[in-house]
Formats: C-alpha cells, sequence, structure tokens
C-alpha cells in the first residue's frame, strides 16, 4: 500500500487509533506488571509494536504490543535468566529466530487452523475479557491488567477474583464506569448516526474525558472520590535523562549460555503462533476481508522483537483485543495502529501526569464493549445451526480458553477439530447400497470416494466382513482418485475370502468393468497417474 492509500483513509484512522490507545495503555502496564518486569517495558513494547511493526506488517488493521499470553513465560525467565538484561538478549535472539520462521515461510501454518476453531478463540477472548474487567469496573484492582489466564499468579482465578471485587466495591469508581457504560452506548447506538462529529470524536475519548473530569472534582472526597491505586500507572520522568535512565539494553555477554536460547526459541515460537492465530481471526474480522500475508508478518514480528529487546522492551505479538477495538473503531488501514504507537511515545512524554488522571473503570467500560461484540450471544446459535461439526470444536475453544489461556484452549479446539475430521473420514470413506436381488444373490454397490486412506481402513473392513454369503459386490472407482495402500490390500485381503464365501465382485473402473479381479494390487499399481 502506497503513502497516498495510508493517508486517505486518516479520517476513519485517528478517531480508531485513539480508541486503540486507550485499550492499548492499561494492557501494556498491565502486562509489564503480570510478567515482573519494569513498567515502561510494555510501553516500549507498545510503542515499537504500533511504529514498527505497524509499518511493516502486510496487515492493515491488525495491532501488535506485548502480549498476555506470553506474561507467565516472562516471569518465569526473568527468573530462571538471573536478570532483565539477560532476558531482554533472549528477546532479542527470539525475534531474530522469528526472522528465520519468515525467510523458511513458516507463516502458511496459520491457515490450517479451522474456521470453527478461530471463532471459538474470538468468542473466548470476548467473554474473558468481560470477566476479567469485572472487578476493574467496580473499582477493584488487584489483580493487574492484561492478565488473561483463568488461574492467576496470586493465588486467585477469574471468578474468585469476581467474587472479590462485590465484596470491596469502589463506589467512585464505579459510579464513573456506569457513566462512561452509558456514554459508550448513546455514542454508538443513538449519537453516532445524528452527525459527522460525532463519528469523528470517538465515544471512549469523551468516556475518558469525563473520567478525568470527574477525578478531579471528587478529588478529597473520601466516598466518592477515586484513590491512586485505581488510576493508570505510567512512570514519570523529572527530566530527560530520567526518561531516558528507564531504557534497559541486553546482556550480550550471556549468549553463550544454552538457557538464553531455550527461552528465545519458546519466545519465538509462542509469539509465532499467537500472531498466526490473531492473523486468521482479524482477517475473519475485517469488513473488508484482505487476506495478510503470513511470512511477511512473521518478519515483521521478528523485527519488532529485536528491536523492542534492544532498548528494553517486553515481546511482542499481534493481539485480538488491540485488533478488535480497532476493527469495530472504524479503523481502515495500518495508520490505525502506526498512530497508536506514537500517542503511546508522545503521550508518556508530554502528559504522562494526565494519564494518571485516567480511571481504570472507565477503560474496563470501553473492554466491555470490545469484550462484548467479539463475543455476541447470537454467534452460538449460527455455530449450534451450522451442525455438530462445526459447534463441538467452537464451544471447546471457547470454553478451553475461558477455564485455562488462549494457546491451551485453542490446542483443545484443533484436537477436537481433528478428531472430528478422522470420524467424517472415517464415515465418508465409501457408499454402500443395497440395490435389489438377482440370481438368487444379494446385489450391493459400493462406490469408493475420491479419496481413501488408511483412516477409513476400519469403516472399509468392517463393510466388507459384513457382507453375506452369496452376494455380487458391485465395486465403482471411477470418481476415486488417490487409494493407499493399505485399502488396496485390504480388497486383496478380501478377494481370497470372497472366494470361500461364494461372493463375487465385479470392479468399474474409467478403464472399464472386470469380474472377480485376480490382483487388485497389480490393477491400482499400473493404473495411471491421472486416475
Amino acid at each position: 500500500m502506497n503513502n497516498s492509500n495510508l493517508f486517505k483513509n486518516l479520517k476513519s484512522d485517528i478517531p480508531a487509533s485513539i480508541v486503540v490507545f486507550f485499550v492499548a495503555l492499561p494492557l501494556c502496564l498491565g502486562i509489564a506488571l503480570a510478567s515482573g518486569a519494569p513498567l515502561f517495558s510494555g510501553l516500549i513494547a507498545g510503542i515499537v509494536g504500533g511504529i514498527v511493526v505497524g509499518a511493516m506488517s502486510g496487515s492493515q488493521i491488525g495491532v501488535s504490543g506485548p502480549a498476555a499470553g506470553l506474561a507467565a513465560i516472562v516471569l518465569t525467565a526473568i527468573g530462571a535468566l538471573g536478570g532483565y538484561q539477560n532476558f531482554l538478549l533472549a528477546v532479542v535472539l527470539g525475534g531474530v529466530i522469528q526472522l528465520a520462521f519468515g525467510f523458511l515461510k513458516a507463516g502458511i501454518i496459520g491457515y490450517y487452523f479451522p474456521s470453527s476453531v478461530i471463532k471459538g478463540m474470538l468468542t473466548g477472548i470476548g467473554i474473558i475479557i468481560i470477566l476479567k474487567q469485572i472487578p476493574h469496573f467496580f473499582g477493584y484492582d488487584a489483580d493487574p491488567e492484561g492478565d488473561f489466564a483463568f488461574f492467576q499468579v496470586d493465588g486467585e482465578n477469574t471468578f474468585s477474583e469476581i467474587l472479590n471485587a462485590i465484596n470491596a466495591i469502589s463506589p467512585g469508581a464505579t459510579l464513573i464506569a456506569i457513566i462512561g457504560l452509558g456514554v459508550l452506548l448513546l455514542w454508538s447506538n443513538v449519537l453516532s448516526k445524528k452527525g459527522k462529529i460525532f463519528q469523528l470524536i470517538q465515544g471512549p475519548l469523551v468516556a475518558v474525558a469525563a473520567g478525568i473530569i470527574y477525578f478531579i472534582v471528587t478529588a478529597g472526597n473520601s466516598t466518592w472520590g477515586i484513590s491512586s491505586e485505581h488510576l493508570v500507572s505510567v512512570p514519570v520522568p523529572e527530566d530527560a535523562s530520567s526518561f531516558l535512565a528507564q531504557f534497559s539494553f541486553p546482556n550480550f555477554g550471556a549468549i553463550t549460555n544454552p538457557q538464553i536460547w531455550v527461552t528465545a526459541f519458546t519466545i519465538a515460537l509462542v509469539a509465532s503462533l499467537e500472531t498466526l492465530l490473531c492473523v486468521e481471526a482479524t482477517d475473519k474480522l475485517d469488513p473488508r476481508k484482505r487476506v495478510t500475508p503470513t511470512n511477511r508478518e512473521l518478519l515483521a514480528q521478528g523485527t519488532g522483537n529485536i528491536i523492542s529487546g534492544l532498548i528494553g522492551g517486553l515481546p511482542v505479538t499481534q493481539v485480538i483485543v488491540r485488533s478488535s477495538a480497532n476493527i469495530q473503531s472504524g479503523g481502515k488501514s495500518k495508520m490505525a495502529a502506526i498512530l497508536h504507537g506514537f500517542l503511546l511515545l508522545i503521550s508518556i512524554i508530554l502528559i504522562p501526569k494526565l494519564l494518571n488522571k485516567i480511571p481504570l473503570s472507565v477503560l474496563a467500560a470501553i473492554l466491555f464493549i470490545v469484550g462484548y461484540k467479539l463475543a455476541k450471544p447470537g454467534l452460538f446459535k449460527t455455530m449450534y445451526q451450522l451442525g455438530w461439526k462445526q459447534f463441538v470444536p467452537f464451544i471447546v475453544t471457547v470454553t478451553g480458553i475461558v477455564f485455562t489461556d488462549l494457546l491451551i484452549g485453542i490446542g483443545l479446539g484443533l484436537l477436537v477439530g481433528i478428531v472430528v475430521i478422522l470420524i467424517k473420514s472415517f464415515q465418508n470413506s465409501h457408499f454402500l447400497h443395497i440395490e435389489d436381488k438377482s440370481n438368487g444373490k444379494h446385489k450391493i454397490k459400493m462406490t469408493l470416494a475420491e479419496e481413501v486412506t488408511f483412516f477409513n481402513k476400519g469403516a472399509i473392513l468392517k463393510e466388507l466382513d459384513s457382507l453375506p454369503r452369496d452376494t455380487y459386490l458391485e465395486l465403482d472407482v471411477r470418481k476415486t482418485r488417490y487409494l493407499d495402500n493399505d485399502i488396496i490390500e485390504i480388497l486383496e485381503d478380501f478377494s481370497e475370502k470372497a472366494r470361500n464365501r461364494n461372493i463375487d465382485i465385479q470392479l468399474i473402473s474409467e478403464r472399464g468393468t472386470i469380474e472377480n479381479p485376480d490382483s487388485f494390487i497389480q490393477f491400482f499399481r499400473l493404473r495411471p497417474k491421472s486416475a
């Protein structure tokens, strides 16, 4: 996409970038906190993910930044590797490995995830966003933003955290969250249809402004005021030197440590998988149905991780929460992602104190809307109506994500999807028709499918063994383009059994009809390749 096309959609991309900025800000800080890393490292990753990865990526609506799915890996690695600077080296090397993945065209893996699993991933993330934001909505901020796993590092889980929130409601935070949610609903359902000004100025910006004003007005009120632990917490440097002191640099002296390389490969593998899953999901959400080049995406992510690691940032991936917020806010091109990165950079330099007046509960209200749009109840009905082959992998993926984490949920859904394929392959290997009786024999026609593999052995063997004595079997292979050697051997063995059970076989192929063929092996191995 050339520069003129990039700037052509600024009217849509600027408002979308502001919404993504407000969604990304607490997530960058929260994921850093959950990872046991400096808060500033999350912001670095968000800036690099927006500006660098956004510029290099082929995705027009995907947004990259620090990922919740890597938080547990980061937390463990910082301790195991002997410090944050050693961990940064692993991030840089992980980026190099991702570049190798891209050059080796490993991005094709992303195309092998079933649609039902991807839809389940989006729905599961939507549900988990809502569940995780309920405590923040009511002013209970014990768990950091971005901790999306079911079991948390503090020993709590998603539902116990909600119960804890009920017993520790902050009246001020809850009130402004309800006001913010009301603004968002009014804006999207009513005002956005009234005039262009309401489309240009997004509801989330108004909700955040209302939250800042509320905090200032109620400051000092013991009941309705909002205390500092319920606000965004951006590091505030005193001067330029203290700002620059927040950057860290990798310890290249530890490059011979094998644990560094193990961590690097783990980061590269998990970050690449999360990115490819997110790419597939965002392409499905894209109203224009554009297709992201996956190998280019791996190259962009690898470059982003190298740069992020070199200046003290967390590892980055493409992330579905920010990407879906971008799409829902009307983002049209990659400029929305790039601009959100610049907004993060400019705001932490120029207005960190103003950012620290934003109530987390207002941002929770924004994420409620994002979560609901990902997990609309009607989707469950639609998937159910598509049949069990679509619904079962979908619901297993949703459940797995809600009760474990993203990658485990996806893995469970994929496993069930494979089992469904095997079952259908088992069932669809052949068609059996009992047509009539002639000359005292049952006449049975079996038509083999276009592709018959060893997965189908059991089904075909069962049908052949169940044929009664004195049967006339018509075996039609005219549509069959691939027949596994295992199936040929089954037919060869059956030809011997058929003689003993007075079963006559007629083989119908594109070359004609053969009565009681002497050798199935010879026939199929001499068969033309095109057949």
